[in-house]
């Protein structure tokens, strides 16, 4: 018997695309189509093996990548309409998504800030004495596949990934998380592994993790890029 949970998506293939492209650190304008397609395909897998309901889009937008990277290895492909495809598929979309991103951020604070939400005035003689620190980064769901593939890849390497039904239940591994952020406050990713032995219960605990961030129940944010992934509670302890 197959274990199986359903959970909303919370980000897009769009936000898969910009992901890889951040992480491998390429230009949006001279994408490594091969890499990012190869790359592309093993989140899906992963998404497909931690049973994450994997949206129409994301398939499609892995059909173009596996098209335009089939051209790109045709010797008689042409290097001009390859270019042009890919700037219609992949680079024109990201653009746009870009844009309106960075416009919907600018309007949701521009409803509060001066409205519902007022700042106070600092005086410009103390703004020089000011160390300004920046705020917690929220992090996405592919980030935290990449956090839960580390912790994979260190304690259970060369281990495949397989869901099958044992005795741990998402229900047991949620209440398990919420009773260790009610005794510690924030916690570290990591953390939740520790008492974890098998491939089974590793996914089931990350499952447990992703239905508590949909819930609203539990934020996870980075102090800084690149730093270690932590838990904070989004409830009253009682």
């Amino acid at each position: 018997m197959v274990y199986e949970i359903k959970l909303e998506i919370f980000e897009g293939p769009l936000d898969l695309l910009l992901h890889l492209i951040n992480k491998n650190e390429v230009d949006i304008f001279d994408i490594p189509i091969a890499t990012i397609a190869d790359q592309y395909l093993e989140y899906i897998e992963m998404m497909k093996v931690l049973n994450i309901n994997v949206a129409g889009d994301f398939l499609l937008m892995a059909s173009t990548l596996v098209h335009l990277k089939s051209k790109m290895l045709l010797p008689e492909s042409n290097d001009d309409t390859v270019d042009e495809d890919l700037h219609n598929e992949i680079v024109r979309p990201l653009l746009e998504y870009m844009s309106y991103r960075e416009i919907a951020g600018d309007l949701s604070e521009r409803d509060l800030l001066e409205r519902d939400v007022f700042c106070r005035q600092v005086p410009l003689d103390f703004r020089s004495h000011i160390k300004e620190e920046g705020a917690p980064l929220d992090v996405n769901l592919f980030q935290l596949i990449d956090a839960f593939k580390q912790v994979m890849d260190r304690t259970l390497p060369g281990v495949q990934l397989q869901l099958r039904l044992e005795q741990w239940s998402v229900k047991e591994k949620i209440e398990h998380i919420i009773t260790c952020l009610k005794e510690k406050g924030t916690m570290l990713f990591v953390q939740l592994f520790v008492e974890d032995r098998v491939v089974s219960e590793y996914i089931v605990t990350f499952l447990a993790l992703l239905e508590l961030v949909h819930m609203g129940l539990v934020r996870i944010f980075q102090s800084t890029p690149h730093s270690d992934i932590k838990l904070t509670p989004c409830f009253e302890e009682d």
